[in-house]
């Protein structure tokens, strides 16, 4: 079916298309994650996502509803948001909006240590996910003092996906949440 704008349903354009391409990459990028063709995604899902019409959702050639993509989400075992780009206003990933875990973890521009003080006053799902992780960390370094915590670059990954950031941008944004002890 052919809109006013002479555009098939399904279809986008203008600013649509940019953004289609958007999430276009994001879809490749996670199939590619999890180490599936086009066809191996459409027989695994049992022919629920076809491989041309995955294919046309990655190249940003047609619009995918919020069901489909929740479905697909679900296949690919992922939270929603995964699947969309991020907004690039802020900034806080990396090329194509995933952070590479795989890598060695640059050594951070400087030392980072947390005021565990101050995680109280923190709330949402990335504090209580970040205090979690930090309790980890204090664990297995038998580390009690409940003040402070000194993050090593391998900690400093994981705390970068927490808060949705580059592993260069952490320490920043640990900044801007008040955590960061200064000395």
């Amino acid at each position: 079916m052919v809109s006013g704008n002479g555009v098939e349903e399904g279809e986008l354009d203008g600013e649509a298309h940019v953004y289609g391409k958007k999430v276009g990459e994001r879809l490749r990028a996670i199939r590619r994650q999890k180490g599936m063709s086009l066809q191996e995604a459409e027989e695994a899902s049992d022919q629920e996502f076809k491989a041309s019409v995955l294919g046309a959702y990655e190249r940003g050639e047609r619009a995918i509803s919020v069901p489909r993509l929740q479905r697909l989400a679900g296949f690919y075992n992922v939270p929603v948001d995964q699947l969309l780009p991020r907004d690039e206003t802020f900034g806080r990933r990396s090329e194509g909006g995933v952070v590479d875990l795989t890598g060695p973890a640059p050594a951070p521009r400087r030392k980072v240590t947390i005021d565990l003080t101050r995680l109280d006053g923190l709330h949402g799902t990335s504090a209580e996910m970040l205090t979690r992780y930090l309790a980890m960390i204090q664990v297995q370094r038998q580390d009690f003092n409940g003040r402070m915590l000194t993050i090593r670059s391998d900690d400093l990954r994981a705390i970068a996906c927490i808060l949705d950031t580059t592993v260069e941008g952490a320490a920043g944004r640990l900044d801007e949440l008040g955590l960061c002890l200064v000395r």
